[in-house]
């Protein structure tokens, strides 16, 4: 039994933030019922052909649900809706700011009759407010947030190479929908969950805000490294390859100098006698860091740094990273069914003794239109009827 069993989630959804929510409430063991435009269905399905003619994004944030076309626009579609939520607990949507209300999918009109129904909305700026109309896309709230101004190098900033504000709204989202579970659960009543990408940043910010705090200096952009602590960041291996390494505090500084410089004199040096004195000598300490490491391959350094217990890593690219040892010791690795064939597949985070998370297929486009309108009560005529007219 998975925690979710028996939970069913109705979701109008696109792009990255809702689907990666209500995907991880698949994972749980929720029926999710997807909606989808005919035809042509999430515009995230055609980002890019690069997992056997699959879109990245897609195939990741959308298996082990059901795909349901439905023009939610066509006259027929009010009542198609209106039986799918008679079944549901969770509405989840991510539509254009007041598209759900026209549809008469706002909690407000809805939890008269469906009172233990969970209503999460996800927008880029929330209900409400100056920017509540304004377009969301993920760069755009990385920019908004902050994240930016604190991310790249000193004269170029950049944004995060995955869509971190997607994710963190689909993030909170799944944790708010799980706790209006539980305390529909003690209730008996549903509720309305609001999620906003930039909110979702922020909260993310809190630290480089918090380092702002009341007018003073914010971090500065440090590319790769740490923008207040050092050494800590990409240093380059005398065969080219750039190893990660971080030291909290003295006592590993004094270790880095002894076992892995080998200059144990470095620790006493008055100009790196603490990490804000070596925060401000970077660029020199950075010289006489790397001129050490210029004798070591990058296997010979991080050696080093495991025996001497600094925290290191390598710069792994993608395709290290299908290959890391790690998650393979682990098996944390699977394979998931799709309209292209078996594709491998990451075990959710977080490893629970009591249940297997749900690892079905990622859906074709309508894939279950028929069975799932079969069970609300339509015969195969009337579906049929309903596809020549363009309502599915």
């Amino acid at each position: 039994m998975r925690p979710l069993d028996g939970i069913t989630v109705v979701t109008l959804e696109h792009a990255i933030a809702a689907p990666f929510c209500t995907r991880q409430l698949a994972d749980l063991g929720a029926r999710v019922i997807k909606v989808e435009r005919p035809l042509t269905g999430d515009f995230a399905r055609a980002y890019d052909e690069r997992v056997r003619g699959l879109a990245s994004h897609f195939v990741w944030t959308n298996r082990s649900k059901e795909s349901l076309t439905l023009d939610v626009k066509h006259a027929e579609a009010q009542v198609i809706l209106a039986r799918l939520l008679e079944h549901a607990d969770v509405l989840v949507q991510n539509l254009a700011p007041g598209a759900a209300a026209r549809l008469g999918l706002a909690y407000e009109a809805l939890r008269g009759k469906h009172p233990r129904l969970i209503v999460c909305d996800i927008s880029g700026y929330g209900s409400d407010g100056p920017y509540r109309d304004k377009k969301a896309y993920d760069l755009l709230i990385q920019s908004e947030s902050g994240f930016l101004s604190v991310t790249g190098l000193p004269d170029a900033p950049a944004k995060a190479g995955c869509s971190i504000a997607d994710i963190s709204a689909g993030m909170y989202a799944q944790s708010n929908i799980l706790a209006a579970l539980l305390q529909r659960g003690k209730s008996g009543r549903g509720c309305h969950v609001e999620v906003s990408m930039l909110e979702s940043m922020v909260e993310w910010m809190s630290y480089p805000l918090y380092y702002a705090f009341a007018g003073a200096t914010p971090p500065p952009r440090a590319g790769a490294a740490h923008a207040t602590i050092f050494p800590y960041g990409p240093f380059t291996a005398g065969d080219g390859k750039t190893v990660m390494l971080g030291l909290q505090n003295e006592r590993e500084w004094q270790v880095f100098c002894a076992q892995v410089l080998e200059r144990p004199d470095l620790a006493c040096d008055a100009r790196f006698s603490s990490n804000s004195r070596r925060t401000q000598a970077r660029d020199e300490l950075r010289t006489l860091i790397e001129e050490r490491f210029a004798q070591l391959s990058s296997e010979q350094l991080i050696a080093r740094l495991d025996a001497a217990q600094i925290a290191n890593a390598r710069m792994n690219d993608m395709h290290e990273v299908w290959e890391h040892p790690q998650l393979k010791a682990r098996g944390r690795w699977t394979e998931v069914d799709t309209p292209s064939g078996p594709i491998p597949a990451l075990r959710p985070p977080g490893q629970v003794d009591s249940f297997t998370p749900r690892m079905d297929a990622v859906p074709a486009l309508g894939e279950h239109t028929d069975a799932i309108l079969s069970e609300l009560g339509w015969d195969q005529a009337a579906i049929d009827r309903l596809r020549e007219a363009g309502a599915v």
